[in-house]
């Protein structure tokens, strides 16, 4: 037996409304519901472009263990038509690339921008 294709992933965060600000004004992304879990976490879903999964931001009730995220433990990869474009975009918005770009031994360019919370967010255009 086999699973069918990925409906979301979560992320857990300390501060929903700024994460929900970075990946809506520097990716473009949209909410597309939110609610309240019944252990009391907050939830907030985002769509990705086309029928991609979505993310699902979880901010747990005050008085939990807050998020620590590791360096390099996990990102999340967008495909951009243009990064030089998309650079310049998040320049204007008041954000930066954190890293490259670089061209890989693929071809494509990658780049990453940092998301709040320690996550990360890789950008890659393809040749």
């Amino acid at each position: 037996m086999k699973t069918g294709k990925l409906l979301h992933t979560r992320m857990r965060v300390n501060d929903i409304e700024k994460t929900v600000a970075f990946y809506t004004k520097a990716l473009g992304l949209e909410v597309s519901r939110q609610s309240t879990s019944p252990r009391g976490a907050r939830l907030v879903f985002l769509k990705t472009p086309g029928d991609g999964p979505e993310i699902e931001l979880c901010q747990l009730p005050q008085g939990a263990e807050p998020v620590r995220v590791q360096p390099d433990l996990v990102h999340l990869a967008f495909e951009v038509p243009d990064l030089a474009a998309f650079a310049a975009q998040l320049k204007q918005n008041g954000f930066a690339l954190s890293d490259g770009p670089v061209r890989t031994s693929s071809g494509s360019l990658i780049a990453f921008i940092d998301a709040p919370e320690g996550y990360e967010v890789e950008l890659i255009q393809h040749p």
